[in-house]
């Protein structure tokens, strides 16, 4: 059985941070709407939303995510890590264009 390499953090406390701002632009991209405010059930429903979107969420829900084929499965991460993510370097270049400004 291989080791797991243990990633090491270039900045302590990022990968918190980093939680938190992706729980604030959740929230307002309305991801988080009837979640119980907790990221994983959020990502969660947001996930059978796209399948949904995709045609696949009702053979999600009869045979689970494991025979769903990669395409598939990449397409509704690619949606979701796509509008979060593309969110957040939104709002990062705006800070750092009002940083810069500011100088």
């Amino acid at each position: 059985m291989a080791k797991s390499k243990k990633r090491k953090s270039l900045v302590p406390g990022a990968e918190q941070a980093l939680e938190k701002f992706k729980v604030e632009i959740a929230a307002e991209l309305g991801i988080m709407e009837g979640s119980g405010n907790s990221l994983e059930s959020a990502l969660e429903k947001y996930k059978h939303e796209i399948a949904g979107e995709l045609g696949i969420d009702s053979y999600v829900k009869n045979q689970g995510w494991q025979d769903v084929s990669s395409g598939k499965c990449g397409a509704v991460g690619g949606r979701m890590g796509g509008r979060i993510g593309g969110n957040m370097v939104k709002r990062m270049i705006e800070m750092a264009e009002k940083q810069m400004a500011g100088k």
